[in-house]
């Protein structure tokens, strides 16, 4: 009997310190430069339900298992790839000092895209809560995050996590349009990719409006609860927004719908440099080494 062919995967992955982040099927992979010029590479495999589980690849549980695998793989690899550039120093991150460095990163995430919205629809909205003030609350989030992504593009340290950020997404569509996965033909893909988490972000900030709408006559306690409880329902209708776009890009109307969601990604990648795509290539065959066809990955 013919073995029955997998579905098409759609890799993924993140930007870390001096490194890239790759998800693939069955395990995960970074790779990091080190200060010596050369690349080290870890990678696990992902044994967790939350990868395993045939639950949690149906649709809308997918977008929340995207949503927990972002924070609990982007803080393990970002620990790492953080150890990698402090080795020569000895001095290493703890996963307690990590964990506490999320948790503030978490509440001060809350209050600029909860609670500094729900202040600014407050103040400009009259009257009784309503339909308007959910909207006014949605285009303030989005004001919010686009000033907050030009304010930290302009520092140096950020602007280098672009730059990889750019690789993750030129190697991506490198290996998408079939071409062999090389910095020659890395180089000529585009570093703009409708599966990215701030085009994400875009569609968060629209679907939580249409979420949202119900619950505008809220008290405010109960209102910002609602922010938070129903993140992720807001994540999982997003997630399958984001998949479905992709599909379609090709399209006419795919274009059109998808063009907001590259232009932003303007904020957040920038064009990397041959050594950072060669991090990026790395990572992808790490991440995809045991899967028939893929090639090992690369010497560390």
């Amino acid at each position: 009997m013919a073995a029955v062919p997998k579905q098409p995967f759609f890799y993924g992955g993140q930007a870390v310190i001096e490194g890239v982040l790759m998800r693939g099927r069955d395990h995960y992979a970074v790779a990091a430069r080190r200060k010596d010029g050369s690349i080290l590479v870890k990678q696990e495999p992902l044994t967790s339900k939350v990868y395993t589980s045939s639950l949690w690849k149906l649709p809308f549980f997918r977008g929340v298992q995207g949503l927990v695998e972002m924070l609990h793989l982007g803080m393990r690899a970002l620990t790492w790839s953080a150890n990698v550039q402090m080795e020569e120093e000895e001095v290493q991150l703890s996963k307690g000092a990590m964990r506490v460095t999320m948790s503030i990163s978490v509440i001060f995430g809350l209050l600029l895209f909860v609670g500094l919205p729900l202040g600014a629809a407050a103040l400009i909205h009259r009257g009784p809560r309503s339909v308007g003030f959910v909207v006014i609350e949605g285009i303030a989030r989005a004001v919010i995050l686009l000033g907050y992504l030009v304010l930290i593009g302009s520092m140096r340290s950020v602007n280098r996590v672009f730059e990889y950020h750019g690789a993750e997404h030129k190697t991506i569509n490198c290996y998408e349009s079939g071409d062999p996965v090389d910095v020659e033909h890395v180089r000529r893909a585009s570093r703009l990719h409708p599966r990215c988490g701030t085009g994400f972000l875009v569609v968060v900030a629209l679907v939580s409006i249409v979420v949202f709408a119900p619950l505008g006559g809220l008290n405010p306690v109960l209102l910002v609860l609602s922010r938070i409880v129903l993140v992720p329902v807001v994540a999982a209708i997003s997630y399958e927004g984001i998949r479905g776009l992709a599909k379609i890009r090709d399209t006419a109307v795919g274009r059109v719908l998808v063009a907001p969601i590259l232009a932003t990604q303007l904020l957040t990648t920038r064009e990397p440099d041959d050594r950072q795509m060669e991090v990026a290539i790395a990572a992808l065959q790490a991440a995809r080494a045991g899967e028939i066809g893929a090639p090992l990955p690369l010497a560390s």
